[in-house]
């Protein structure tokens, strides 16, 4: 059974920071990219950033996530994090782990390339 566990979403306030973590059980196999998604309340929801487990190598669904949002992994607890820096109130929103079985991290901008997903966490940014 595929299990993706999001948590470490919580209030900060704007120019704070917090890093997610995503705990993924029932995927070990190493050919897995791991994702963030964030979704706004009657919005789509959006990529952010993968991971490749095999090899580390990261994606981001544009150039302006870079920067202030960075993804990154531990292979040895199967486990992805997204740090984000600087936050802004814009930010707010609920952050999903996803993940895919696949040769190489697909794109971020269609939820239907990714199969699994957890149930996400809020992230609220103060002004």
């Amino acid at each position: 059974q595929v299990d993706l566990v999001e948590s470490g979403g919580g209030s900060v306030q704007a120019g704070g920071s917090l890093r997610l973590s995503c705990a993924a059980s029932g995927i070990t196999h190493i050919n897995v990219c791991m994702a963030w998604f964030r979704q706004y309340p009657g919005r789509e929801r959006e990529g952010v950033a993968g991971i490749y487990r095999r090899d580390g190598d990261t994606s981001y669904a544009d150039d302006s996530w870079k920067g202030r949002f960075t993804i990154s992994q531990d292979t040895t607890n199967y486990t992805v994090y997204l740090q984000m820096n600087s936050l802004k109130p814009e930010d707010t929103a609920r952050y999903y782990c996803a993940a895919v079985s696949t040769p190489w991290c697909p794109s971020l901008h269609s939820r239907g390339n990714f199969a699994w997903w957890g149930q996400g966490t809020q992230v609220t940014v103060s002004s």
